[in-house]
């Protein structure tokens, strides 16, 4: 079989990895924005395009037997509308399901009109000079968190401690925006393939967002994430697991009763409190990193999955239980001010997986772009030495870039569980 997978990412890098290891045997095919190297060797070809240009990507699927999508994107364009309207066959939430992500302040008042447990105290502005009011009356130590309504790359949230930095934050936007309390605890992604109605969750992770050691800098798409041998992390028990899952069923439950049938994969990242989990925000497709985490555990066969949703016949997914810690390479001054850089990786000598993400091959030179660059996952019995086998790998990437070292190393887990344990026993 033919298949198209759109995306050019450290993402869709992990997607391809997991689509090649199908029994299907299938020919992979790919549109993306630049030549991700990782990708194009997997390809039997692939066409460099805008991956939002709906006309030139369906044309160039127009014999795939399946397309699998992996930004927020193009999904949020309506490209899976698009492809059903030509009859091509497509693993991806059509736009009205993709506005779970792509329009924060829908999926606010979608979760508080059905009554879905999990959503925060939230106020919705058209105006950002009620914004301003707003914030001006109603900030206090605990803080709110602003969040423009749209795609954001995974970095337009933003949590303000005083008036004068809202005041700030507002003036660099010009959409509406969503105003929430801010939750107090430890963040967890849960990922599940789902078919309209079936979910089939994978183990949780945790995303370190900040781009500096120990939480510091500013908000990034993600500086790298883990997973322990079990579906939950150190810091949660089974039924902050489950919890969480039964939100995303039900989310999927309330959206099929407002006749939008969720295909594809949903996302939801949470936020552990005292109470229980609380929802960040959904996506409506594989985080990045955390696709990285949990595709190479995947026993399961991709196509398969990705199949089975789209026929409305999904059954439960399978994961192999092994600890896993992924890093990301950036460019220095990333993520205010990177600057591209060339740099070179010694392949034969890193036992970890190797993901490229935003990078461009030309004639066999990698060249970071401003975003990151290359992420290296450790997969082992513990997190401790997950966490070994990345960093290992990590010396042998060399150019003007930086990582996050203390991502999955024991101090940084012990003081999550520590927070937790505070957040619980408060």
């Amino acid at each position: 079989m033919k298949v198209l997978l759109v995306g050019s990412g450290g993402r869709e890098h992990a997607m391809a990895m997991a689509i090649a290891r199908s029994v299907e045997e299938p020919t992979l095919y790919a549109a993306m924005k630049y030549k991700n190297p990782g990708i194009a060797q997997l390809c039997e070809d692939y066409l460099l395009v805008n991956e939002t240009d709906l006309e030139k990507v369906a044309d160039y699927a127009r014999c795939a037997d399946l397309v699998v999508i992996g930004p927020e994107a193009p999904l949020a364009e309506g490209l899976v509308d698009v492809l059903d309207h030509r009859g091509v066959r497509a693993f991806g939430p059509t736009r009205k399901a993709a506005a779970i992500e792509s329009d924060k302040g829908w999926a606010r008042s979608f979760m508080s009109e059905k009554g879905i447990r999990g959503c925060p105290t939230y106020a919705l502005f058209d105006d950002l000079s009620d914004a301003d009011r707003f914030i001006k009356d109603n900030i206090d130590e605990e803080g709110l968190v602003i969040k423009p309504v749209g795609l954001t790359g995974g970095k337009g949230v933003v949590v303000i401690n005083s008036y004068s930095e809202g005041k700030d934050y507002l003036k660099t936007l010009r959409g509406p925006v969503v105003i929430e309390e801010c939750l107090s605890g430890e963040e967890f992604t849960v990922q599940a393939f789902v078919d309209g109605s079936v979910l089939a969750p994978a183990p949780a992770v945790q995303d370190h967002k900040r781009a500096f050691e120990g939480d510091l800098g500013p908000n990034t798409g993600g500086m790298g994430s883990y997973t322990d041998k079990s579906y939950i992390l150190p810091f949660m028990n089974k039924d902050d697991y489950r919890a969480a899952v039964t939100i995303m069923q039900d989310t999927i439950n309330a959206l099929k009763s407002e006749g939008i049938t969720f295909k594809g994969i949903l996302y939801g990242q949470f936020m552990l409190t005292r109470t229980g989990p609380m929802v960040v925000e959904f996506n409506c497709r594989f985080g990045d990193p955390e696709a990285m985490n949990i595709l190479p555990l995947l026993k399961s066969d991709f196509i398969e999955l990705a199949e089975s949703a789209v026929d409305g016949t999904l059954k439960q997914a399978d994961y192999e239980l092994r600890a896993t810690v992924c890093k990301y390479v950036v460019p220095a001054g990333y993520p205010t001010n990177p600057k591209p850089t060339e740099i070179t990786i010694d392949t034969d000598h890193i036992d970890a997986a190797l993901f490229y993400a935003s990078v461009n091959d030309r004639d066999g030179a990698i060249t970071t772009t401003t975003s990151r660059a290359v992420a290296v996952l450790g997969v082992a019995e513990t997190i401790e030495n997950a966490e070994h086998q990345a960093e290992r790998a990590l010396q042998f990437i060399k150019g003007d870039v930086f990582a996050r070292h203390d991502i999955g190393k024991k101090k940084l887990i012990e003081s999550r569980i520590e927070h937790m344990k505070r957040i619980r026993d408060a």
